[in-house]
C-alpha cells in the first residue's frame, strides 16, 4: 500500500474496492469504446440517458440488476450489463 493509501484510507477517503488495480469507470469504458458499442459517445452520456447517476463501479452495484440490465439492452448491442462489463475488461487489458 503506498503512503497515499494509507493516508487516504486513514482519512476515510479511500474508496471500497476490492482491487486495487481497479481501473475506474471513465476509463474501462472509454469514448472509443462506447462509440463502438452503444449509441452514446461517453459513459457518463449513457448514463444520463437511464438517468443513473455513478462515479465508482459500488455505486453501480447499487443500481437494480433488472433496471440496469435493461438499459444496458436498449442502448448497446449487449444482452446485459455483465457482458458489457466483461467485453470492456479484456479489451482493457489487452491494451494494458
Amino acid at each position: 500500500m503506498s503512503f497515499d493509501d494509507l493516508l487516504k484510507e486513514l482519512q476515510g477517503q479511500k474508496t471500497n474496492q476490492e482491487d486495487p488495480n481497479e481501473v475506474s469507470l471513465n476509463e474501462l469504458f472509454n469514448d472509443a469504446f462506447m462509440s463502438k458499442h452503444s449509441s452514446s459517445s461517453s459513459f457518463g452520456q449513457f448514463l444520463e440517458k437511464g438517468n443513473f447517476q455513478a462515479e465508482t463501479h459500488e455505486e453501480i452495484d447499487n443500481i437494480p440488476d433488472e433496471l440496469f440490465d435493461r438499459h444496458v439492452a436498449r442502448e448497446t448491442e449487449f444482452a446485459d450489463w455483465k457482458s458489457m462489463l466483461d467485453t470492456a475488461t479484456k479489451t482493457y487489458k489487452g491494451k494494458a
